[in-house]
């Protein structure tokens, strides 16, 4: 998997001349961990991150509020390009302590951004979410009793459980339904265990 198949588009970022108190403005607005501080041909000139932010003193007693960003950005800022495998942004990520690379084109163009968090979206499989989410749904239905047990492959959606009436499995079937991602839903009836 490469960066261009994880990253994410389109990217905030800054000029070198916005102020450190906007540039935080975007970073906490936007949840994000930085900002790539490009120049009028979209290059990458440095990035702006939290500890950066936090290091500028604007939100304490320090700089003033129209102290431009690219007296506080790090720079040179590390890049990668859009082939450049997975593995490797890990290893840089891990290595260097960064929270997100800038993926640059060819021509050092900015395209994209890869976060820690996009790492990990490949790691979740489809049905893991999907599963995930229904649970929840059902849980909140049940008031956080575990009446079913919940399956999915590939969108389709097995529930197993006892149901209270026909009426019950209408709802259950419909609020499975709700969830991105499911294809068809089956309900599967177990035997009431009596004691």
């Amino acid at each position: 998997m490469k960066a261009r198949d994880i990253m994410t588009r389109p990217v905030v970022r800054v000029g070198p001349a916005t102020p450190v108190r906007e540039a935080i403005v975007l970073l906490t607005e936007h949840c994000v961990a930085a900002l790539p501080v490009v120049g009028e041909d979209d290059a990458v000139l440095g990035v702006f991150t939290e500890a950066d932010a936090l290091r500028s003193g604007v939100a304490g007693k320090g700089l003033a509020p129209e102290v431009p960003v690219a007296t506080t950005m790090t720079a040179p800022a590390e890049t990668v390009g859009l082939d450049t495998d997975v593995t490797e942004i890990a290893r840089h990520m891990l290595g260097d302590r960064r929270r997100s690379i800038p993926v640059v084109d060819d021509d050092g163009v900015l395209v994209g951004i890869v976060s820690r968090r996009d790492m990990l979206t490949p790691l979740v499989r489809q049905d893991d979410s999907v599963a995930s989410h229904l649970n929840a749904l059902l849980t909140d239905y049940s008031g956080h009793r575990d009446r079913w047990a919940v399956s999915v492959t590939g969108g389709m959606v097995t529930i197993r459980g006892v149901f209270t009436d026909e009426a019950e499995r209408r709802v259950v079937a419909a609020l499975a339904k709700t969830v991105y991602g499911v294809v068809g839903v089956e309900l599967w009836e177990e035997a009431t265990v009596r004691p």
